[in-house]
């Protein structure tokens, strides 16, 4: 089984897009995730990006996308490392690559910046089929 840890954005786009996970991948992520979906979505209400019934329609895709949450002491100090080794500014995408290098195949991202890091296997969807 192939193991993906997903960012919030990949998620509201699986979420937007009504995508099926085969049963053959898992997909992860920091339990922080869903504090940031939260708060992507009402952004792109705000902004108008989204009507507030096309962002609690995604939200609502995103709570029952078949997604493990995983955030225990070995995750957040194995972020703490990861942010320090590269000098980010806090742990919030260092959680991301931390749970991909304990448990995942890859981390998949529309984030090009993250992609291109040398801090584990990523992924973009636009590269990747």
């Amino acid at each position: 089984m192939a193991r993906y840890v997903i960012r919030p954005d990949v998620a509201i786009r699986l979420a937007r897009e009504d995508a099926v996970i085969r049963d053959e991948h898992e997909l992860l992520a920091p339990t922080l995730l869903r504090s940031q979906v939260l708060s992507l979505l009402f952004q792109a209400m705000q902004s108008g990006e989204l009507t507030q019934p096309e962002a609690e329609n995604a939200l609502g895709h995103v709570r029952h996308l078949r997604l493990r949450l995983l955030g225990d002491p070995v995750l957040q100090s194995v972020a703490w490392d990861v942010a320090d080794q590269l000098g980010w500014p806090d742990t919030y995408d260092a959680e991301y690559v931390a749970l991909t290098r304990l448990q995942a195949d890859a981390l998949v991202t529309l984030d090009d910046r993250l992609a291109q890091q040398p801090s584990g296997s990523c992924r973009s969807p636009r590269s990747t089929s």
